[in-house]
């Protein structure tokens, strides 16, 4: 199985030196893992997850990006995010310095190279460039967000908010006035179920609101561990979906069992799936997928449609900030359902990530451990 950024690839596409790559991948983790926490004292004691973290991506992307013929021409073309979102993690969970993320970086690119070569994998100049440029685009993608995490500052939101909340309240106040205006039943009937859907929808922008700017102002969500099947959760998010959006949802995933907030993480694949139907092609199917790797798990929604630009990427996990191109699309929303994703993620120490592109589609993905207890009390962006 692969854990590259897009999760839309098929062995069968990859070259030779790809496959024996992905055949190698548990042992490039297990040499790095134990060089790294012989090199970076932080890294001694981290928990296996947060210390794995987002890499096994990045060595999947690279993989992927030494085949010619696939759409990736280097691990982090188009996909940032999976850099940005390793620095945000070391950031948040651990006692790192800049200097223990470039570090472990390198270390890396060591390491896939001397496993590479001590399973004689015939590897090319043209194939060390790619791998060895990749890294240097993470390290320099991951030190920054390092850097504006820890100097992160609170966005002010105040206007976007009450410009966003007066469109469904004048829908609900227009249906009042016509509701009085009127004495046919059938017609207040129909104004009252207006009015109720509007003030429904005020009242799920105020509760994402609400969660946001605790987790803006550096609290915690409040999250309500228990310990239950991920794919009972998400077989439920997918049914709901199919009674209002119908039968255009593939579910991929086995049984884990884990310890999450039932209700937090319910909400945030639900704003996944919403995302997906909002700016994904018509009528094309919608995948959600969920695997466990190294006791995290990647949960992802796939969908096809016009990509997100790359300098826009970032943009859709700001509060308030809707990327150029929903807006000139003129969608509904005020762009508080993703960093909402971010804010439960990271509350259950993980980290979000976005691949896409033309060739690949719309991938947004929550990587997370699996037991989110021992996480509870990290810190995340304030």
């Amino acid at each position: 199985m692969t854990m590259a950024s897009d999760q839309n690839d098929e062995p069968g596409n990859l070259s030779v030196i790809s496959r024996r790559m992905d055949e190698l991948r548990e042992v490039v983790f297990a040499e790095w893992e134990k060089r790294v926490r012989a090199s970076i004292s932080e890294a001694a004691t981290l928990p296996h997850p947060v210390l794995i973290d987002t890499l096994p991506a990045l060595y999947d992307n690279i993989a992927q990006a030494l085949t010619p013929e696939y759409p990736r021409t280097s691990a982090a073309a188009a996909t940032p995010s999976v850099a940005t979102e390793h620095g945000g993690e070391r950031a948040r969970l651990t006692g790192y310095e800049a200097k223990a993320v470039i570090t472990e970086y390198q270390l890396f690119r060591t390491v896939v190279l001397d496993v590479l070569e001590q399973n004689e994998v015939p590897i090319s100049n043209e194939d060390r460039q790619i791998i060895g440029s990749s890294v240097d685009v993470c390290i320099r993608e991951s030190v920054t967000a390092f850097a504006l995490v820890q100097a992160a500052f609170r966005e002010q939101f105040i206007a976007a908010l009450a410009h966003d909340l007066r469109t469904p309240l004048a829908a609900a106040s227009m249906a009042a006035h016509l509701i009085s205006r009127t004495k046919d039943a059938e017609t207040v009937s129909r104004y009252a179920v207006k009015i109720t859907d509007n003030l429904n929808r005020v009242d799920e922008m105020i509760r994402e609101m609400l969660d946001t700017v605790i987790f803006q102002q550096g609290e915690r969500l409040r999250l309500n561990l228990s310990r239950f099947d991920l794919g009972d959760l998400v077989r439920e998010v997918g049914v709901e979906s199919e009674i209002v959006h119908g039968a255009r949802f593939e579910i991929s995933g086995t049984s884990i069992v884990g310890w999450w907030g039932w209700d937090a993480m319910k909400r945030a694949l639900e704003n996944l799936i919403s995302n997906a139907v909002k700016y994904g092609a018509p009528d094309t199917p919608i995948r959600i997928t969920f695997k466990e790797y190294h006791e995290r798990v990647l949960l992802s929604v796939h969908n096809d449609g016009e990509p997100i630009p790359p300098d826009q990427v970032e943009s859709v996990f700001q509060v308030f900030e809707r990327a150029k191109a929903a807006k000139e699309g003129n969608k509904e929303g005020w762009g508080i359902g993703l960093p909402f994703v971010r804010s439960v993620v990271e509350s259950h120490g993980g980290s979000v990530d976005l691949d896409s592109a033309p060739e690949r589609g719309t991938t947004f993905s929550m990587d997370f451990p699996v037991d989110a207890r021992p996480f509870q009390n990290a810190p995340t962006l304030g």
